[in-house]
């Protein structure tokens, strides 16, 4: 192999797929049988295993399933590379994602598994009609099972588009030289985070999306910003239409309405579905949606009560973060009480773009659609002396409380760390506190996140009352 990183390549493979593997002897009975070494299934194996359970993981393919390998990990990898890299190019950007992927790889090991305790199993997993499963010519019995496949991406029925193989998450971050073009299909956060690394590195992008915005799920004031840096850095954005057909030869064209394009390569980012198919549910009484997500309850039970499922093969958008709290809610569910729901998470999001967007809770588009009154406190970053100092100060941070209360129901950030920014406003929804709370908090100076308090400082302001002022210039005239 002679390509950028290819001796990182070699050195993840061994950590996490080793090719001498050998799987154990199973056990004759586990307290829990987990499939999938993703997010979700690593942790929920780790921590029972680390209380005393006898536990057995089974992986179809790498350890660390999507983020390590094909998702998070990478994607981030090269958005920093082209960042903060002078005069980026693709070897360099290429190579640096394949040696943070291998510098990873160690903590979601075969061999790290192993030693804390994990019966690691390596292959295509199968239940049986008695909640057994196979694995190979292994079966595995437990007392509880846990799926934890994950998701791939989507290839939607687009004539011509299956049949000219294009890139996805799953193979964009296998190149090996540089593409002088590449259209991409779908804004949301993968498309627009790759559109801009590509973009960096000197390719031609052209970025396609039906909806008539990019990243279409945010409010249109984080659309705008980030369209806004999409075309600066040179994406070409065909927004508004959908792709009506892709043909191959040798180059790839892709057709939506008046627009046709040929490019070097094509890279499908439309949605996610489950890996679900080849597990034999249905011999088990374990339910899914119309497209394949496996449903459960608010306690991660499948139809099948000693059946539970968690991350990305139980809905559709699903994030690392959410994956790990699902997996602490399934350890205490399957060994002990099931009394961890997961229906009350606050579960943020972020696309790493520049501007970064940060998000959590409904959209506004879904509370105007429920109906909820709603107040919105809004504050640009570059009142803030730290904006005022900062190159790149320029974002916002927007919040929605329930009319006539503090109480958070939303918020969008759009700037710099705007992940970072979102943090303690996730803090004070967990923990039910109002917008009102930020102001009794003291923030460093000069900092963004004195933005809070500000939009605390907003919130207060709203309490004063002609009522309650004429009551202070009562009590101010009393005292004299």
């Amino acid at each position: 192999m002679n390509y950028p990183g290819a001796e990182f390549d070699v050195t993840a493979a061994n950590l996490l797929a080793p090719a001498d593997y050998v799987n154990p002897t199973p056990a004759d009975k586990y307290h829990l049988v987990v499939i999938g070494a993703g997010p979700a299934g690593l942790i929920t194996a780790i921590g029972a295993a680390g209380i005393g359970a006898r536990v057995a993981l089974v992986e179809r393919h790498r350890m660390g399933g999507d983020c390590l390998n094909v998702g998070c990990v990478p994607s981030k990898a090269l958005l920093e590379y082209t960042r903060s890299v002078p005069d980026a190019d693709f070897a360099g950007a290429f190579r640096w994602l394949r040696q943070v992927r291998a510098g990873i790889a160690p903590h979601d090991s075969v061999s790290r598994y192993g030693e804390q305790g994990v019966d690691v199993f390596l292959g295509d997993a199968r239940f049986n009609p008695d909640g057994s499963l196979t694995v190979g010519d292994l079966v595995l019995r437990g007392r509880r099972s846990v799926i934890c496949t994950g998701a791939r991406a989507d290839i939607p029925p687009i004539p011509g588009l299956r049949e000219s193989e294009p890139l996805t998450n799953e193979t964009v971050f296998d190149l090996q030289s540089q593409p002088d073009s590449i259209a991409i299909l779908g804004a949301g956060a993968i498309g627009c985070e790759l559109a801009l690394v590509f973009a960096r590195l000197g390719v031609e992008v052209h970025l396609f999306e039906l909806a008539p915005r990019v990243l279409p799920l945010e409010i249109a004031a984080a659309s705008a910003a980030v369209h806004a840096a999409l075309e600066g850095a040179g994406v070409n954005l065909h927004l508004g239409g959908g792709v009506e057909s892709v043909q191959k030869d040798s180059q790839f064209t892709v057709t939506a309405g008046d627009v046709s394009v040929r490019t070097e390569q094509l890279l499908v980012a439309l949605g996610r579905r489950p890996n679900t198919e080849t597990l034999n549910l249905e011999a088990v009484g374990v339910s899914v949606s119309e497209r394949g997500f496996i449903v459960t309850d608010n306690k991660l039970r499948t139809a099948n009560k000693a059946i539970y499922a968690a991350g990305d093969c139980t809905a559709a958008l699903q994030f690392t973060h959410h994956a790990d709290a699902q997996a602490r809610a399934v350890v205490q569910n399957t060994l002990f009480a099931p009394t961890a729901a997961v229906d009350q998470l606050i579960v943020p999001h972020c696309t790493y773009t520049k501007p970064e967007v940060a998000s959590v809770g409904p959209s506004e588009e879904t509370l105007d659609r429920d109906g909820v009154a709603y107040d919105i406190y809004e504050f640009d970053f570059t009142e803030l002396d730290r904006g005022r100092a900062e190159i790149d100060g320029e974002g916002f941070a927007r919040v929605y409380t329930k009319k006539g209360s503090d109480e958070i129901l939303a918020a969008t950030i759009v700037g710099h760390d705007a992940g970072e920014q979102i943090a303690p406003v996730v803090m004070l929804m967990s923990n039910k506190m109002g917008l009102s709370a930020a102001g009794k908090a003291l923030f460093a100076y000069p900092t963004r996140s004195e933005y809070l308090k500000r939009l605390a400082d907003a919130y207060n302001r709203t309490r004063l009352t002609p009522r309650v002022a004429n009551l202070f210039k009562t009590w101010l005239r009393l005292i004299g």
